[in-house]
């Protein structure tokens, strides 16, 4: 596949995610899916891990939605940079809801064959969020 299909494979991704359309995961990754995010580990590889992951999510941050600032893709991998954000409405890894709205960046590596991604290199500015939630106390001046 052409860098730009790879390309058109992760945009549908964020807009099944940012669409909460959990019957697309089974089409867009692969069945030995990896994340290799830190805040996955212990996960499953696979779509079901994907979806337990977005659910996850969605019921901390029902609004969350991502957007795609920039990609760069070459090959078979695809780097997404992005800004994602929602109110925390439900608990989020022992953390009561907030009611407060975070934002945070993000960037993503993407490794894709035959049409389906099949693993994912991630960071995701956690500090910063758990800073916006009020758990992690900000510098001083920041």
């Amino acid at each position: 596949m052409s860098s730009e299909e790879n390309e058109a494979i992760v945009r549908e991704a964020v807009e099944a995610f940012n669409q909460n359309d959990l019957q697309a995961v089974d089409r867009l990754f692969a069945a030995g899916y990896v994340d290799h995010d830190p805040s996955r580990a212990g996960m499953p590889p696979g779509p079901e891990s994907v979806k337990q992951a977005w659910s996850m999510l969605r019921a901390a941050f029902p609004d969350f939605q991502v957007t795609v600032e920039d990609v760069i893709s070459e090959g078979n991998k695809v780097a997404v940079r992005g800004v994602a954000g929602g109110t925390h409405k439900g608990e989020l890894m022992g953390i009561p809801p907030t009611g407060r709205r975070v934002t945070v960046t993000l960037i993503d590596i993407n490794r894709i064959e035959n049409g389906r991604l099949v693993e994912r290199w991630g960071e995701t500015n956690m500090l910063g969020m758990m800073q916006q939630l009020g758990v992690v106390p900000q510098r001083a001046g920041g």
